[in-house]
């Protein structure tokens, strides 16, 4: 790999840098200053974390769904307040440029709100019809809180991602431990901080610091529920620490996404909207493209325009630094095997990874599809852009994944039905990555980009558990469920089930 790493991060390949009394510290990837620095939790913090929460659990379920509103509220607006030393932190200890920072923050604001607004008509309980067999039942539904919840945070989007589980749990009604990626400590610490201004009182959120250790911590230390955000492999051993108390968990995970552009496609918007989602954050976006599938018919005017656009792109002011210095090797070796196998570089190549960057973005052409670069999560600002016949066929190659997080179709007629033949969990049609910003829509994937949804209504309900009540009205004209029955009671009801079913 060219060039090598500077400061103290250097000295942790393995891993964040630490502190002599393994403290954590939070690091610019890009001078290597160090920006804060943080004690770590140990197994017997993390549990002293929890049990603090769960006392403080019924205060916050009794505010009841108006008083979390105003709380949730409160706290947007202190961290509105608060955006401009956010967005600096964002850039030193992230590494993001400022455009990237205000559109993260711009997302993580809508989605407190939608949280705190929609909650008590989401979870709230309500009638549901009992049915003509049980017509003398008042049946109802509400969604409960869980209790505690660990959310586990990542470190690419540190502020948008981590809110869209707990904005969503609290607005549930539940207490909330969070351990933040170890590259992004002091990111978290803001989270924690700027709640515990807007909203005084038992530690409704709390801080948890430290690498994985701290993260299985939380798994073991009696958590009603566990989200997870980070990579497949790290999800595996989520799994594996919650397994042995069935604690159920939410895993947002990693993606292949896709682009595909069909034959009527407006090429130009097609082309900035692939080299602004393939590269912005440095690529290090979930469901950003890294892949783009291009009809025949309009190929060669794709890639020539994209070719155009990407050369302008530049490293350090349109984009940053890739912000774990693993991730480089991971990149360096998606781009050579790429040529290896028979692809070409179009714009940059394996002489753009100087670390902490990738100078400039990679185009990749005629990528075999068992390529790793095809294949695995990339994570950079590489962009394989490989000919099809036609739309369908670039969808059918998009499906052969074992991702299926997002993706995104270009085309005239037909572009939404396009769109649904993509198996992932959400689709931008002629736009990208517009699906994570826009509170209603849930986000979350199928196949190896993870299970259950954060955002929208099913984000709610997934810190929720459903609770079903049925209460007599009156006394049911066929006495069934009583061994105090009359005789003719079960035939009368045989009589009813088949007028009812044959109706």
């Amino acid at each position: 790999m060219t060039g090598s790493a500077t400061g103290p991060r250097a000295a942790a390949p393995g891993g964040p840098p630490r502190g002599p009394a393994g403290e954590l510290l939070s690091v610019d990837p890009v001078s290597g200053e160090t920006i804060a620095v943080l004690p770590t939790d140990d197994e017997e913090a993390v549990r002293t974390k929890v049990a603090r929460a769960r006392e403080a659990a019924p205060w916050w379920e009794g505010l009841g769904h108006g008083g979390r509103r105003r709380a949730l509220l409160a706290w947007r607006r202190v961290m509105a307040r608060r955006l401009d030393e956010v967005i600096d932190l964002l850039q030193r200890e992230n590494g993001k440029v400022r455009a990237d920072a205000v559109v993260e923050l711009a997302a993580a604001l809508e989605h407190v709100g939608w949280a705190a607004g929609h909650a008590s008509r989401v979870l709230g309980r309500r009638r549901v019809f009992s049915g003509l067999l049980m017509l003398n039942q008042a049946s109802t539904v509400e969604y409960r809180p869980y209790g505690v919840v660990g959310v586990i945070g990542p470190w690419n989007y540190p502020v948008h991602t981590p809110i869209g589980s707990i904005a969503y749990a609290l607005a549930a009604g539940n207490t909330v431990v969070f351990k933040p990626s170890e590259y992004t400590p002091a990111c978290g610490k803001w989270l924690v901080d700027t709640f515990a201004e807007a909203v005084p009182g038992p530690p409704v959120l709390q801080l948890a610091v430290g690498t994985g250790e701290t993260g299985a911590a939380l798994c073991r230390a009696g958590v009603d529920k566990v989200a997870f955000t980070g990579s497949p492999a790290t999800g595996a051993r989520i799994l594996a620490a919650c397994a042995p108390t069935l604690t159920p968990v939410l895993m947002e995970l990693g993606g292949k996404d896709a682009l595909v552009v069909a034959e009527d496609a407006d090429v130009n918007a097609a082309v900035e909207a692939a080299l602004w989602a393939g590269c912005s954050n440095a690529g290090q976006s979930c469901a950003g493209i890294e892949r783009v599938y291009v009809a025949d018919a309009v190929h060669d005017r794709f890639l020539a325009r994209l070719t155009e656009r990407a050369r302008e792109i530049r490293a350090g002011e349109d984009y940053g630094p890739v912000t774990m210095p693993g991730q480089l090797d991971v990149i360096l070796r998606h781009v050579e095997q790429a040529l290896a196998d028979g692809g070409r570089a179009v714009v940059g190549g394996p002489e753009s990874v100087q670390p902490p960057y990738v100078r400039g973005p990679v185009v990749l052409a005629d990528v075999p599809e068992e390529s790793a670069a095809v294949r695995e999560e990339t994570f950079g600002p590489v962009l394989v852009v490989n000919r099809v016949r036609d739309a369908a066929e670039g969808v059918e190659r998009a499906n052969r994944s074992e991702y299926g997080l997002g993706g995104a179709v270009f085309a005239g007629r037909g572009a939404v039905r396009l769109a649904r033949t993509l198996r992932t969990g959400m689709v931008s049609v002629n736009d990208v990555l517009t699906f994570p910003a826009v509170g209603a829509l849930p986000f979350g994937g199928r196949g190896k980009s993870g299970y259950g949804r954060i955002h929208g209504a099913d984000g709610l309900r997934e810190f929720a558990a459903p609770q079903a009540v049925a209460r007599r009205l009156f006394r049911a004209p066929l006495a069934i469920q009583t061994y105090a029955r009359g005789k003719r009671d079960v035939p009368r009801l045989e009589r009813l089930i088949k007028r009812i079913a044959l109706r």
